[in-house]
């Protein structure tokens, strides 16, 4: 991959991060829970460029490449306001599940790819099931936008395959884990405190698509 369109990729993707800031405020809602102040455009800016940056790295040649970084833009804001508020509203996960559909389902028409497209809508079902099974475990701290959000992005990991997919429902689980452990240890939550699980959702699949 050359400079030039991994330079454009990062400035696009921190465009995406500072405008992302801007459209989560029309979904937050005060949450007594959330006790953090508002996150930085810095920060999403920066998410944005890196998350931007290391698609078009990994996956320069794909042509899914646009789908994945649509996505991966919605993502952006889907975090933000999940770390506001704990929400994941359903407008944003239903705008990155249809970018996905419509996206890769015009992918495998041009390219003659169905086989792809059914491994996409079988890894969305496997993600879709597999959350709601540990949503409806005793003491389980998902709710049903993490549920939504993990078949949304089930169907890009199963578009680049097994692997992917397999990372994509393994991965969020040991970044939550680990970022939990961190609060608790620095004492910026409690057992009993709510805390996003959407970011470790998106940043899994993320990575996914790198390792893929």
């Amino acid at each position: 991959m050359s400079a030039g369109p991994l330079t454009v990729a990062v400035l696009l993707g921190v465009l995406a991060g500072s405008v992302a800031r801007t459209l989560a405020g029309r979904y937050v809602v005060p949450n007594p829970r959330v006790a953090r102040p508002r996150r930085p455009r810095l920060g999403l800016a920066i998410a944005g460029g890196v998350a931007f940056g290391g698609l078009v790295a990994a996956r320069g040649h794909d042509p899914a490449l646009p789908v994945l970084l649509v996505i991966a833009a919605v993502g952006l804001v889907l975090a933000a306001v999940d770390l506001d508020c704990l929400r994941l509203p359903d407008p944003l996960v239903a705008t990155a599940a249809a970018s996905g559909a419509l996206g890769l389902g015009a992918v495998a028409a041009a390219g003659g790819e169905a086989g792809r497209l059914s491994t996409a809508l079988a890894g969305a079902a496997i993600s879709l099931a597999g959350y709601v099974l540990l949503a409806l475990l005793p003491g389980s701290r998902l709710g049903f936008g993490d549920v939504k959000l993990a078949a949304a992005l089930g169907l890009p990991l199963g578009w680049l395959g097994w692997p992917a997919l397999a990372w994509g429902l393994a991965l969020p689980h040991v970044l939550g884990g680990l970022w939990a452990l961190a609060q608790l240890l620095a004492g910026r939550i409690r057992r009993d405190t709510g805390w996003p699980f959407g970011p470790a959702i998106l940043a899994g699949a993320w990575l996914a698509a790198l390792l893929a």
